[in-house]
């Protein structure tokens, strides 16, 4: 089977929309602390639907495993717990240097470093920059940057003047504005996030071992997912964890709430909610393996393609959700600009892909 990277790049954008579409059930979760839902809804990210995807996708996926050199399982396991790390200080960006200033360091530090790093650090970045058709493939990624940087504009200018006309202030306010401290975090948040995209390119031998025991191209980065995964699971754990000790937040589960209220937890609708979003997460990873295999020569780009349909899909939805309602026409004709970058960067780099194939 041919690489195809129009097949390649719809797989990314479905990628895109179920990673942006992930946290829609959350918000209709009631009742239960952040820990707790984001807990139960990663054990399906994690855990439950990669093995699923697996051993359904794949064949002799215990084996595969089995037979794997340890160096490498412990490479992807580390570089997912890193991703995991890159996650949870995402926050904390946005606090410090707030929306705008946040998203443009932290994620154009992961798309560059996600996209370049690995075949740097493979030592074939040489070979990449030679082949034909490498120059789109560039100029792609760096209009996605310029993509990352509008859309980041608009959504600050967003919070800006939705603060101003409810009379709150809510966007990192003096007192927590901290120019160093933020930019120390959005450099680390940034580079641990890029970490998932090194995991990946480290699962080179489990796609090779998967491929020889008769799976076809389009599903032997699976495994490579369960154990990426579960290093994210790992650091995820650990911090919800700290939480639910510190908040006594486990009763949750069985249906104790934090307050007196005669209002009951809906249980059932919570850990469907939960499995759904966790799974729709899973997704983003389901179809980004699926994505790669078909992006031949710069698979590498792979990663620029996911973030950029990330950003686009999930300002989608903001518009879906009335999230931009009430803002300057600025502002909303900043983010379409945006949105329409985003879009002219996934074309470029797909017309990269097939000058090279």
């Amino acid at each position: 089977m041919n690489p195809n990277p129009l097949l390649g790049v719809f797989f990314h954008w479905l990628g895109g929309l179920s990673s942006a579409s992930f946290y829609v059930p959350y918000k209709r979760i009631r009742l239960w602390s952040w820990e707790i839902f984001w807990l139960t809804g990663g054990i399906f990210s994690w855990v439950l639907a990669p093995w699923i995807g697996a051993f359904i996708g794949s064949k002799d996926l215990i084996n595969v495993l089995a037979n794997t050199p340890v160096h490498t399982l412990l490479i992807c396991y580390l570089c997912g717990a890193g991703w995991g790390f890159g996650g949870l200080t995402f926050g904390l960006t946005m606090r410090y240097l707030g929306l705008s200033l946040g998203m443009a360091v932290a994620l154009g530090l992961t798309t560059v470093i996600g996209t370049l790093g690995p075949p740097i650090f493979q030592g074939t970045f040489g070979e990449v920059v030679a082949k034909y058709g490498s120059e789109y493939t560039f100029i792609g990624i760096a209009v996605v940057i310029a993509g990352i940087i509008i859309v980041a504009l608009a959504g600050g200018a967003k919070e800006k003047q939705l603060a101003n006309a409810s009379g709150d202030a809510n966007i990192p306010s003096r007192g927590e504005f901290d120019l160093k401290k933020g930019i120390l975090i959005a450099v680390f948040s940034g580079v641990m996030s890029s970490f998932f995209s090194f995991g990946l390119a480290a699962g080179d031998p489990i796609r090779a071992a998967t491929a020889a025991a008769g799976t076809g191209p389009l599903w032997v980065g699976l495994p490579v997912l369960c154990v990426v995964l579960a290093g994210g699971f790992t650091t995820n754990f650990v911090w919800c964890l700290y939480l639910i000790l510190k908040n006594k937040s486990a009763g949750e589960w069985g249906g104790k709430t934090a307050t007196v209220s005669d209002t009951r937890t809906p249980l059932l609708a919570n850990y469907a909610l939960a499995a759904l979003g966790g799974t729709l997460w899973y997704f983003q990873f389901f179809f980004y393996t699926m994505g790669e295999s078909q992006m031949g020569k710069f698979g590498f780009s792979s990663w620029t393609l996911h973030m950029a349909s990330i950003i686009l899909f999930s300002t989608l939805w903001g518009f879906a959700l009335k999230e931009w309602k009430g803002t300057a026409s600025r502002t909303q004709f900043l983010v379409w600009l945006g949105i329409g970058t985003l879009i002219i960067s996934t074309v470029i780099i797909g017309i990269g892909n097939m000058l090279a194939a």
